[in-house]
């Protein structure tokens, strides 16, 4: 990948003076930057497992647990893109499990970072094929829940032989659909090295809200007329209000939980909630939910699981704009009937089976969207689509509760005996 390389080299300068302003606007600390460059204290005999950010590193919670109890030798060093996601793994507090921030992939930073962890094997989650860290790896690689949606198939296409070589390098991969696994036998990795499709979103397991603060919050919000806008993206917020609007005409009653994707967007939607004239509350300023709240902007990270369990419809995020859809299982797992617009690459099977067996309902426009929270809102609208969704993704989830695969691999990458 020599054009990667020289790309990446030239753009190195820009990247690092990106990641110093964070520094100096306080958004990221020189310790975050050490980290981003691959420094860190020494670890000996590593597991390296990267996942993108929070939702990829929730799925893989089990996982980790699995990797510890079964190679308790060596000690699992856990990367993110982000900084929310390198502080939950290192809240989660799970002994031998050393959570960083993803070192750039960068050839210089890579051996740094290597130095430092001496890994035995590392771990990708998803869709995480960053080109240097692959094909520089001097040990096995290993991608589990692998995704390769068409539009990232035809960009890997294009870079040929060059691409064909890095995915080479790719010692064992289980994809998390038949057409991921398709795609990735046809851009050369081989039948041999591709294991079964295992998914990781189905066998995510939501944390029980805070009782208190669910106690607290309930009465303000009747679950049957509480719709969550389920990490929103730009582009989307301003469609979810303006149907949260409609609705509303015709249900007074009606509320909105909008928890956007990136809480750092907390000022722009409430310049729009203030715009349209709403009544809201901002969570991270601890402002008080009242019963003339009409909006709460719940502009924090991991409390999703008491969202879910104050909304009886949830719209899922990241599908009326081209970002691929976020994950319907956690919403269904909470009883939510599930909303969602087009774009849902992401996910694409579940949602295929979702829409066909009524489990869910696609939207196109703020017109549609509208007309769905009032049907939704009407009694018992939600009941028998939640109930439907749950039914689907438990066949969607049945073969997908164990890692055996993996970790038999990794018994013969090692090459020794479980701890």
């Amino acid at each position: 990948m020599l054009y990667y390389r020289i790309i990446i080299s030239l753009i190195a300068p820009f990247i690092l003076a990106a990641l110093l302003a964070r520094v100096l606007v306080r958004r990221e600390t020189l310790a975050d930057f050490r980290q981003r460059l691959g420094g860190g204290s020494a670890i000996n005999g590593t597991i390296w497992l990267h996942g993108a950010s929070n939702g990829e590193l929730t799925s893989a919670r089990a996982l980790i647990g699995a990797l510890r109890s079964e190679f308790a030798q060596h000690p699992l060093v856990v990367t993110a893109n982000t900084i929310s996601g390198r502080d939950l793994v290192a809240g989660w507090r799970m002994p031998g499990v050393h959570a960083r921030l993803a070192p750039l992939d960068l050839r210089w930073v890579l051996a740094r970072f290597r130095r430092a962890i001496q890994p035995h094997a590392e771990i990708i989650l998803e869709n995480e094929l960053w080109p240097n860290r692959i094909e520089t790896s001097p040990v096995p690689v290993v991608c589990f829940a692998a995704r390769m949606s068409a539009r990232s198939f035809l960009r890997w296409q294009r870079l040929g032989r060059p691409g064909r070589a890095v995915l080479g390098r790719i010692d064992w991969l289980s994809a998390q659909d038949a057409a991921s696994a398709d795609r990735f036998e046809a851009l050369g990795v081989g039948t041999d090295r591709i294991g079964p499709v295992i998914s990781l979103k189905p066998g995510v397991a939501l944390p029980p809200p805070p009782e208190q603060e669910l106690a607290r919050l309930r009465p303000l919000f009747k679950r049957g007329k509480t719709v969550l806008a389920a990490s929103t993206h730009k582009g989307e917020d301003a469609i979810v209000l303006a149907a949260f609007n409609s609705a509303r005409a015709a249900i007074p009653e009606l509320k909105l939980i909008l928890a956007p994707r990136h809480p750092r967007r907390s000022a722009e939607i409430s310049g729009l909630l203030a715009g349209a004239g709403m009544q809201f509350a901002v969570r991270s300023q601890n402002q008080d939910v009242n019963p003339e709240t009409e909006v709460f902007l719940a502009d924090t990270l991991g409390e999703m699981p008491l969202w879910y369990a104050l909304a009886g419809i949830t719209f899922v995020g990241g599908s009326l704009v081209d970002k691929g859809g976020h994950t319907p299982f956690e919403p269904v797992q909470a009883g939510s009937a599930v909303v969602h617009g087009p774009y849902v690459s992401n996910f694409q099977a579940p949602y295929d089976a979702l829409d066909a067996a009524g489990g869910a309902i696609r939207v196109f426009r703020p017109a549609d969207f509208a007309e769905t929270l009032c049907l939704l809102a009407a009694p018992q609208g939600c009941n028998e689509i939640a109930e439907s969704a749950t039914r689907t993704l438990d066949k969607q989830a049945g073969n997908n509760d164990s890692f055996e695969p993996v970790l038999a691999v990794l018994r013969r990458r090692l090459g020794n005996t479980p701890g």
